[in-house]
């Protein structure tokens, strides 16, 4: 049997063969045999040319990807963004929370904002949302440094206390403000454009608050060890030196929301501090007990509050001469500070509860989160750190008992890492320095009988 031209595999002829076993007819064996081996040469010339493309198709492919791995690499490389650091910003009015979406992560890009001079990168926003403002170092969406004086009239303000404050604040992006709590007068409001926005979260300056609720409804026994859930048994001075959240949060769970809430609007939270300052806001507090962490976050961390650096300076005010919540007044002018007359909003019921507040408040800056105030004279006061959209609140309210005159001290940080309570009484303690080294407490202030208002805060 002829098995086919040289070149004839015999796997063809085989093949051949079951085939031509399989065909009934005779006649036409020799046809489909050679039909047959026809294909065969034709499939093995096209498998041979199919293999051919199939290697070269394939080192094209091994080309054209390390091609690609390698623009990839290129690419990568040259958006890698430089290491961040911070470095000084002009100072910018802070964005209204429509303006400053939240963002999900924390390398978060750079935004440029208006007023922002430098170390920002602009992005692209998606169409239809102003992009988050951001600065360089972090995701904050206020700068560290900043000339917090821009925009001030400080026409009726103590001049001896304003160099001082603003001395002490330097060149961070932040409020101070001090108020003779006497009168209810503000001697000098730095920033104000910050003193008098819609305020911040309090952070863990609410604690004197809720403190002050705590005793009131005799709730607690400051002196004796409360177990906490957990934790170790501590009292209310250590708590509140140490700002210990588990205790309040403790506290603000056995008084209950409603009670909590009484209080502070009792306290001011919720109304302004001040009497006809235009531009002021009530800040906020809220309706029902916050979503995140119920009233334990709330009495802890300040949930959901927005308190303004005037709210804060109106309460210790209160607790530094014994319980008198004055409106704060703002003088335009000397002739306007010499006429002042003080306007007090309402007696607080805390005569009692204040003895056992203080001692923690002195704690707080003799061996607890205030330690940087620390001073000669005695200094009382509540640090407060947090963050609250994408920027680091650092707080302090203080007040002092030194010579013939008091003088209440509140200082707001805004921006990044360094804007923490720590640093806020740091400067604050600056402030009670520079002042107590040109004798200003020698004196006392000048006294005016004040008039009392007969509104009505809160009813239980």
């Amino acid at each position: 049997m002829h098995t086919g031209t040289s070149g004839c595999s015999g796997w063809d002829s085989t093949l051949a063969k079951i085939v031509s076993l399989s065909t009934p007819h005779p006649r036409g064996f020799a046809m489909k045999r050679v039909s047959i081996l026809s294909i065969l040469r034709f499939s093995r010339f096209a498998v041979s040319v199919l293999f051919l493309s199939l290697v070269a198709f394939s080192a094209t492919d091994d080309t054209t990807v390390q091609t690609l791995k390698r623009k990839k690499q290129v690419v990568h490389h040259t958006a890698k963004p430089a290491a961040a650091h911070v470095v000084p910003v002009a100072y910018r009015t802070r964005p209204a929370a429509a303006m400053a979406p939240k963002v999900a992560t924390a390398m978060a890009p750079k935004v440029a904002t208006p007023g922002v001079t430098r170390g920002v990168t602009p992005i692209l926003a998606p169409k239809g949302l102003t992009p988050a403002p951001f600065v360089r170092g972090g995701p904050w969406t206020e700068p560290t440094y900043a000339d917090s004086t821009q925009g001030d009239n400080i026409d009726g303000e103590d001049l001896e206390v304003r160099k001082a404050a603003v001395e002490a604040l330097g060149d961070f992006n932040g409020s101070v403000v001090a108020v003779d709590p006497t009168t209810g007068r503000i001697l000098t409001m730095v920033n104000q454009k910050v003193a008098l926005s819609s305020g911040f979260q309090p952070c863990s300056t609410v604690k004197v608050s809720v403190a002050l609720a705590a005793l009131s409804e005799k709730a607690v026994d400051p002196t004796a060890k409360i177990k906490l859930p957990g934790g170790p048994k501590m009292d209310m001075t250590y708590a509140l030196a140490r700002s210990i959240n588990l205790y309040f949060a403790t506290l603000g769970e056995k008084l209950g929301f409603e009670k909590v809430a009484y209080y502070a609007h009792l306290f001011g939270y919720g109304e302004k501090a001040g009497l006809n300052i235009a531009g002021e806001q009530p800040g906020h507090y809220p309706s029902a007990p916050p979503q995140n962490g119920g009233v334990g976050m709330l009495t802890s961390f300040g949930e959901e509050i927005q308190q303004t650096p005037l709210q804060l300076a109106a309460l210790m005010s209160a607790i530094a001469n014994g319980g008198t919540l004055y409106y704060l007044q703002y003088p335009h002018s000397q002739a306007e500070a010499e006429e002042l007359v003080p306007q007090v909003k309402r007696r607080l019921d805390i005569a009692k509860a204040i003895p056992q507040v203080e001692p923690g408040m002195r704690g707080a800056v003799e061996f607890g989160t205030a330690h940087r105030a620390r001073d000669d004279g005695a200094i009382a006061g509540k640090t407060g750190t947090c963050s609250n959209d994408h920027t680091h609140l650092g707080w302090f309210g203080s007040f002092n008992e030194v010579g013939k005159r008091k003088l209440v001290v509140v200082v707001l940080l805004t921006g990044g890492r360094p804007a923490i309570g720590p640093l806020a009484a740091g400067i604050a303690g600056d402030v009670y320095r520079k002042l107590g080294e040109k004798n200003y407490f020698a004196s006392a202030a000048h006294m005016t009988p004040a008039l009392i208002a007969s509104q009505i805060c809160c009813s239980q």
